[in-house]
């Protein structure tokens, strides 16, 4: 059962003064709540124990700033849990990027298959500036480049309108273009 908002209070303000048998009481009465929150947005189990457990490293580190005027405590840590996750989630997809029906590399579908001299070279160059991209920009102009998605695709995809995808394949290939122009 989830302690009432002044035991979670109390149990904060001695977390702020170091003390650590506070945050093993606040893990008992908590962690089921935000590990349920975690596991609803990682959907692994393995991956939403890690999270769990940097969830309330960040809250021994985090908790003098709490502040008890500015809302109950509740909803300061499922804010924490709800952004490591999301952060969890989102790291996870900048390593892999956008998953292609063919299962090929998405990288090796930008590349010119014809030019084996450069091919190495643009391809480091390549990986290196769709990485400084944002991932959701990212996986937009992958999967419209190398799986001739469109646009509408995409908005249904991410569940944003076809102008802001629109966007994003605008934005994303002048960043991409203003990049490999700097690295070349």
């Amino acid at each position: 059962m989830l302690a009432d908002d002044a035991t979670l209070r109390r149990l904060l303000a001695g977390i702020a003064r170091g003390e650590a048998d506070r945050l093993a009481e606040l893990y008992d009465v908590s962690s089921p709540k935000l590990y349920g929150l975690i596991l609803r947005i990682q959907r692994d189990r393995g991956l939403a124990e890690d999270v769990l457990q940097d969830v309330y490293m960040r809250i021994w580190q985090a908790a003098g700033s709490y502040r008890p005027e500015a809302g109950p405590p509740l909803p300061w840590l499922i804010t924490i849990a709800r952004n490591r996750a999301i952060d969890s989630v989102r790291r996870k997809a900048e390593v892999q990027g956008p998953e292609l029906d063919s299962g090929e590399d998405w990288v090796d579908l930008l590349i010119d298959p014809h030019d084996e001299a450069g091919a190495f070279q643009d391809r480091n160059a390549l990986v290196a500036c769709l990485g400084r991209l944002e991932p959701l920009h990212r996986d937009c102009v992958v999967l419209a480049y190398c799986e001739g998605r469109s646009r509408e695709e995409l908005a249904a995809r991410f569940d944003r309108p076809v102008n802001t995808i629109k966007t994003w394949l605008h934005r994303a290939l002048a960043a991409l273009k203003t990049c490999l122009e700097t690295v070349s």
